[in-house]
Formats: structure tokens, C-alpha cells, sequence
């Protein structure tokens, strides 16, 4: 009878132990988005922003537009990092909903570019890329995870409309 308490207890106190988990990861994605225009990005050994510098590797984005339910963009690589390559799987842009979305070519003058390889400090692009968001609010975030190693350097970059 002692052993049954003692489990019927631990499943308590687990599921409560879940329950604030799942608390404190609702709170957290509901909490609002840095609301702070394209011009006080910092810097991050780039500019003129938005950019990012991750180990050597830079993206610049630039003519951020909506029409519709489709953000328009031009970003430029250069990579002077370990990565050997740019690829259109790495961007992915986040709405003021918080849902993520992947390029598209299935709206008008929309362009993706196949894997890219370059290195030494080799530019690539421009290229204008767009994406498909369920809520068109900015800011919008550009998730950029370039590929320098399975848990290396994933650049979240907060974007507004030019």
C-alpha cells in the first residue's frame, strides 16, 4: 500500500513539474518581438544593416517588401568562414505570429537560387527571395542557420519593411 502512494505522489508532482514547463514555454513564445527599426540594428561587424557576421560568413538584406501575404527581400553573401557553401534551406523567415516559413517561387517574380559554393572571402548574390507569412505585421525575423557544424551559429535578425 506504501509503494502505491509513493508512485500515485510522483505522478503528481511530475505533472505538475510538466505543467510549469508548459507554462513558461507558452509565456515565452507569446512575449512580444523586438520592435526596433532596421537602422538601431547593431551593426555585428557589417553594415550597412540589416546583417549578420557569423564566424566570418555575412548576409546583408535589403528593399524588404510586402505585398499581400508575401515578403520581398534581396540578400548578398560573403564568406570568409568555414562554410563552404549558401543554401536557400538556411534562411527562413518568422511572422509576428511566430509561424515560420520557407522561400517561395509560387508567387509572382519570386526566386529561389540553387546551392551555392564559394569561399576566401567570395561574394554571392544579390538575390531577391521572397516568403509566404500568414500574419504581414512587421517586424519579421530572418533565421539564418548557415551551415558551420551540426551546433554551431544560427543568427536570428529582426527586419522591417524598407
Amino acid at each position: 500500500m506504501g509503494r502505491r502512494v509513493l508512485t500515485s505522489v510522483g505522478i503528481v508532482v511530475g505533472l505538475i513539474a510538466a505543467s510549469f514547463v508548459a507554462a513558461a514555454a507558452y509565456t515565452a513564445l507569446k512575449s512580444p518581438l523586438q520592435t526596433k527599426p532596421n537602422s538601431n540594428l547593431a551593426p555585428d561587424n557589417c553594415s550597412p544593416g540589416p546583417c549578420a557576421n557569423v564566424n566570418g560568413y555575412k548576409i546583408w538584406i535589403s528593399s524588404v517588401r510586402i505585398e499581400s501575404d508575401v515578403v520581398r527581400m534581396t540578400v548578398k553573401f560573403q564568406n570568409s568562414s568555414s562554410s563552404t557553401h549558401a543554401s536557400p534551406e538556411d534562411l527562413q523567415l518568422i511572422d509576428t505570429g511566430r509561424r515560420s516559413s520557407l522561400m517561395v517561387t509560387d508567387a509572382a517574380a519570386c526566386k529561389t537560387f540553387t546551392r551555392n559554393d564559394f569561399k576566401g572571402g567570395a561574394f554571392f548574390g544579390p538575390v531577391d527571395i521572397c516568403f509566404r507569412v500568414s500574419n504581414s505585421t512587421p517586424p519579421f525575423i530572418l533565421h539564418w542557420s548557415p551551415d558551420l557544424g551540426a551546433f554551431c551559429c544560427q543568427k536570428d535578425i529582426t527586419i522591417w519593411p524598407t
